[in-house]
């Protein structure tokens, strides 16, 4: 990971995603959350004032090591621990079936290996548990995602390896959760970048 990536990025993400209009659209996503939770690209921790009373632990993971610098302030004021245990959400350092439920905000368009990731976090949780997720993906538009498509390997180059065109929902059923709730949104912003998806999943009981 060059200079740009660990030390810029982060800090752009933060001011991006971090701030309180984003938090509004974050907050339906945490809904539900319960246990031990494990979030992939945990980031500056701008879902740490959001997450629920019936979260006992935060189990973080992000390649990042400088956004747990900038999470300073939000991990002093939360009430609930968290762990960083791992950078690789494509390698996670946890038991199977040991975690209540996952969660991933606007993070599974830059993992490399998603498909690998998506299986790791079905690994750990355990049977029923619960994957929350919003991202942003493919748009339904097909004049969109063409764009989109013809966009993402610019947008990889200058946004840590983002995809603008996953789809995201395909992505997560493929790794063998039953998707039980699933809602698309466009935000305000660039067409290619405001296609979301906000949802929940289960792993086979």
């Amino acid at each position: 990971m060059g200079f740009y990536e660990a030390q810029i990025l982060p800090r752009v993400i933060d001011k991006v995603l971090g701030n309180e209009s984003m938090a509004d659209i974050r907050r339906p996503s945490l809904e539900g959350l319960q246990g031990v939770v494990l979030e992939i690209g945990f980031g500056s921790g701008p879902n740490l004032p959001l997450y629920p009373a019936s979260v006992t632990r935060v189990l973080a993971v992000d390649p990042a090591v400088v956004g747990r610098r900038l999470a300073a302030e939000r991990l002093a004021r939360s009430p609930i621990p968290v762990d960083f245990i791992g950078l690789d959400g494509s390698s996670l350092p946890l038991e199977d079936a040991s975690v209540d439920a996952a969660l991933s905000t606007w993070t599974l368009c830059t993992i490399p290996d998603v498909d690998d990731a998506l299986h790791e976090v079905r690994r750990v949780l355990k049977p029923g548990g619960s994957l929350h997720f919003l991202e942003h993906g493919l748009a339904a538009d097909p004049k969109v995602a063409a764009r989109q498509r013809r966009f993402t390997p610019v947008q990889r180059k200058v946004a840590g390896g983002c995809h603008l065109d996953r789809d995201i929902a395909a992505l997560v059923a493929a790794a063998g959760f039953d998707v039980v709730a699933l809602q698309r949104f466009t935000i305000a912003g660039p067409k290619t970048m405001s296609s979301m998806y906000s949802g929940v999943a289960t792993a086979p009981s």
